[in-house]
């Protein structure tokens, strides 16, 4: 895996490509008028991607039929020195369809504890948490 970064303004804006050319941006988000999203910010959001392709998979592997699949991620963060790691992430992922809500709720424990390399780079100095919730339950 290989990644490159290129600053593009005079501040802190910086656009991120990996080796297929796919591109995204980062910026300091508590500077005025950010352009783009924070470091910290992509964290939580490659850990909503990583666990999310994971249940995905799982779920379509098992003939489950998803019409909706969306997720929000929380993250707290402490002073540890200079620095402010996160130290508690909650994620919440919403399904909608013709899914069985134990094989929806398997498919997040199996991610979380065995596949998502995401989460398990943060282990154990974060503590993930996380639920399913089906339309209409």
């Amino acid at each position: 895996m290989n990644i490159t970064l290129n600053r593009i303004d005079d501040n802190y804006l910086f656009e991120l490509t990996n080796e297929n050319g796919h591109k995204i941006l980062l910026d300091n988000t508590s500077q005025d008028n950010p352009q783009a999203v924070s470091p910290m910010e992509a964290v939580l959001m490659g850990l909503a991607g990583c666990s999310s392709i994971d249940m995905v998979a799982i779920l379509k592997k098992q003939k489950q039929q998803i019409t909706s699949f969306s997720a929000s991620v929380e993250g707290s963060r402490v002073q540890v020195d200079e620095a402010k790691p996160f130290r508690n992430i909650h994620i919440v992922f919403q399904l909608e369809g013709e899914v069985d809500p134990k094989k929806a709720n398997r498919a997040a424990e199996l991610s979380f504890e065995k596949y998502c390399s995401v989460s398990k780079s943060l282990d154990p100095q974060v503590n993930i948490t996380w639920e399913v919730r089906m339309s209409g339950v």
